[in-house]
């Protein structure tokens, strides 16, 4: 279980405390779930700085190359890093056929008006980790072994200690519609 403080950053050796408050959006009441991103840049610094820059995005850890794992964002602070949310019954073979038109606007409303599991996990409920990697020609690269070494320690530790099931662990294109390839070799 993760030691985390009164203002709901970690504290353990393996997580260094980087506050990016630019992203925070909201208060994090409950979270539902974890999504894992790539950056599409291809260094952890440039990550740092934009989230940094006014109306920036972001998630709330960022894993470099060498696994080393940041905390950008407080565990009571929302961070926009979802997007419009995909119905979930799609993937799972269970809509109405109301839910089968698309039309992402549409789809996301109706699917906000949900509770996980009958959706996705969204901004507003869901943790975020973002790992370091560029996109070439719409293609992200692999993840490395350090970076997926501290992706599932930080996985494991997030669901047990915040009571996340590891069915409610998403890749961002899973959730929303994003490039097929982001952490496509991310694991956990």
């Amino acid at each position: 279980m993760l030691n985390i403080d009164s203002t709901g950053y970690i504290v353990n050796g393996r997580v260094t405390r980087t506050p990016r408050p630019v992203i925070e959006h909201g208060t994090l009441t409950k979270v539902n779930g974890i999504i894992v991103h790539q950056t599409g840049g291809s260094t952890g610094a440039s990550s740092l700085s934009s989230y940094t820059l006014p109306n920036a995005n972001g998630a709330h850890f960022l894993i470099d190359k060498d696994g080393s794992i940041y905390q950008c964002a407080s565990l009571k602070k929302q961070t926009w890093h979802v997007g419009k949310l995909k119905a979930r019954c799609v993937a799972e073979h269970r809509c109405s056929p109301k839910e089968f038109k698309y039309n992402p606007t549409a789809e996301n409303k109706r699917e906000m008006k949900k509770e996980v599991p009958q959706r996705y996990p969204s901004n507003e409920d869901s943790v975020g980790i973002e790992i370091v990697g560029a996109a070439k020609k719409d293609v992200y690269e692999a993840v490395n072994a350090e970076q997926n070494a501290s992706l599932k320690w930080l996985v494991a530790e997030l669901s047990s200690t915040l009571g996340v099931p590891m069915t409610e662990v998403f890749r961002h294109p899973d959730v929303s519609r994003k490039n097929e390839t982001e952490a496509s070799t991310a694991s956990w």
